[in-house]
């Protein structure tokens, strides 16, 4: 059997800042933004707070059956809680989203070079 590969995106919104967190997340949105954002085992969190109050959480894991997802889902829910909840920030709306990239539809670049792997 073959691993697969999850990508799983936890968002949520900042929740009851006070001045002091909202200062902290603000100093460190540089390495919190959008363009360093990947796909990573122990998570990368992105945010703008000075946009607004979101942020999205990225975890990959893998596993070896398609249902293996559902539990890659919740740990990184739960990492992502945790890592709020160690730094004391609170939050709402905690949702999560979930891809098997073994079943994602292949590009039009791969799917050319996989009939090339095939003649």
């Amino acid at each position: 059997m073959s691993m697969r590969t999850f990508r799983i995106t936890v968002r949520g919104v900042f929740d009851g800042l006070t001045g002091d967190q909202r200062a902290a997340l603000l100093a460190d949105a540089a390495a919190h933004d959008v363009l360093r954002a990947a796909f990573t085992p122990e998570g990368t969190l992105t945010y703008d707070i000075a946009a607004r109050p979101a942020f999205v959480f990225r975890f990959s894991a893998t596993g070896e059956e398609e249902e293996d997802i559902l539990e890659a889902t919740e740990q990184a829910e739960a990492a992502a809680e945790a890592w709020l909840t160690e730094r004391g920030y609170g939050f709402k709306n905690l949702r999560s989203s979930a891809e098997d990239l073994s079943q994602a539809p292949l590009g039009k670049r791969q799917r050319r070079a996989a009939r090339s792997a095939q003649a």
